[in-house]
């Protein structure tokens, strides 16, 4: 994989660390984090004996195949290349936890914009800072600040567009995002670049990664090896479906504050169109409007509790976030790429849970990859269906069943040798063409046991296969 050592045999260690964030408290104090290069360079003389300790010593918890050395530090420091997905709550702390860990040549995706309400917990950004990109204020934040690290942003989607098609080498990368699609479409990049000679999986095409996420007081961090451990469909199961409110309780019977939220986002929105446009959750303006529209259908029905917030948190889909949950997750993660990255210590294997809710717990297991898993299994999934069955029930299975979970599936299949779309929803002009399909049976659109059909959706960037079985 271009690590070093990262061949070496991998071991089940059940392990709790946040060796990051215990290195920058116990040997920290001679690391540079106040915008200043000191004398003699960026590397002065013992800036990095809180790193070299771990990799120039044997000691208890190092990997058995382990052989100390010094290139392991020049690896970090001149070699070694992270991505990181994110710079967000998790992501700012990710960054700050790799570049005083001595990882240099670090690259940092975020789309997104900093709003206000981030302030109390993504700590590289100021009040200056609001409605500047993510990637790049954190960047700068940490290039002017670490002396020596290049961390390179992509805060536009070309931007990264661009970087894909100049095929850099990541040797890790590290998710700290709040999106399952996202998670999800990372993970099958990844599957996707893997290569196989006569069925066995190349190494040398695996690039490892490192997954976090938060959720008020409970977190998980995880380590994926693609083609090798549980990858993130192989889990699915374990994300917990988005909220969402029926739609007659909404329109007719609302009961809490939510719902009436939910009322002016969806049925009167699109109804008055205020600003001509689609709702942006971003927009003071919009969620103000639909704060003022919620409040009054509260009041029709004496509701209490519509907030400006609570009606943002709504539109936005905002999950409540604790800085010191970010903190121990991007550590745990932190930890992990660092022991990936030096083989000095076992990884973790595969799945840590973090919750302080109620006191303290944590605990680790091994997730297993299933067999049939859409993802990374590389065999076409199952679709048991009676012939009778219409097209739109496989397109409600696809998207509520738990292993599934997609969100906008295309449906596509071979007839007498030619391509045809069943259904498509993205394009206009294609779901209005394709939209009476729903309604037709499948063995009305001609489809016969064992037939195979191509989905594609959102939450991958590779097509899946699924071969379709009759039942009677």
């Amino acid at each position: 994989m271009g690590l070093h050592g990262i061949n070496r045999g991998r071991k089940v260690l059940v392990e709790v660390t946040v060796l990051v964030q215990y290195v920058m408290v116990r040997f920290g104090s001679r690391m540079a984090v106040d915008g200043g290069h000191r004398d003699g360079g960026c590397d002065w003389d013992g800036r990095w004996n809180h790193v070299t300790k771990f990799l120039e010593r044997p000691g208890p918890f190092t990997h058995p195949d382990f052989e100390p050395s010094t290139e392991s530090l020049q690896f970090l420091l001149e070699t070694c290349t992270v991505l990181v997905i994110g710079a967000g709550g998790l992501g700012c702390e990710l960054l700050k936890d790799l570049a005083l860990s001595g990882f240099r040549l670090i690259h940092v995706v975020d789309m997104d914009t900093i709003d206000l309400s981030n302030l109390n917990r993504q700590f590289l950004f100021r009040p200056k800072d609001v409605g500047r990109p993510k990637a790049e204020v954190a960047a700068d934040f940490i290039n002017s600040r670490i002396p020596g690290c290049k961390v390179v942003p992509y805060p536009l989607q070309q931007q990264f567009l661009q970087l894909k098609k100049k095929n850099p080498y990541f040797h890790i990368i590290v998710c700290g995002l709040d999106s399952i699609i996202a998670r999800r479409w990372m993970n099958g990049m990844l599957i996707s670049l893997l290569s196989y000679e006569d069925g066995v999986l190349d190494p040398s095409s695996i690039i490892p990664l490192i997954d976090g996420g938060t959720e008020g007081f409970k977190g998980n961090a995880r380590v994926v090896l693609p083609g090798m451990t549980a990858c993130i469909d192989c889990t699915l199961e374990l994300y917990p479906p988005q909220i969402n409110f029926p739609m007659c309780t909404i329109a007719s019977m609302p009961r809490l504050p939510e719902h009436c939220i939910e009322y002016a986002r969806i049925l009167q929105w699109p109804k008055d169109k205020p600003f001509g446009g689609n709702l942006d959750g971003d927009n003071p303006e919009h969620i103000q409007w639909v704060f003022e529209r919620a409040q009054e259908r509260a009041a029709q029905f004496n509701i209490t509790g519509v907030t400006y917030r609570l009606t943002q948190g709504v539109v936005k889909r905002i999950i409540p976030a604790v800085a010191s949950t970010n903190a121990v997750i991007a550590a745990a993660c932190a930890t992990e790429v660092f022991k990936i990255a030096t083989s000095a210590y076992i990884p973790l294997n595969n799945y840590l849970v973090f919750n302080d809710v109620d006191g303290l717990y944590t605990y680790t297991f091994e997730a297993e990859r299933k067999e049939n898993c859409s993802a990374c299994s590389q065999v076409p999934q199952d679709l048991q269906f009676p012939s009778s069955a219409k097209l739109q029930d496989v397109l409600e299975y696809l998207t509520e069943n738990a292993s599934l979970q997609m969100k906008s599936p295309a449906i596509t299949t071979t007839l007498e040798g030619k391509n045809k779309t069943l259904y498509l929803q993205s394009v206009k002009s294609i779901e209005e063409r394709t939209r009476p399909n729903l309604c037709k049976t499948l063995k009305e659109l001609g489809l016969s046991d064992g037939q195979e059909l191509a989905v594609a959706d959102v939450t991958t960037p590779q097509t899946v296969l699924f071969k379709l079985n009759f039942t009677t």
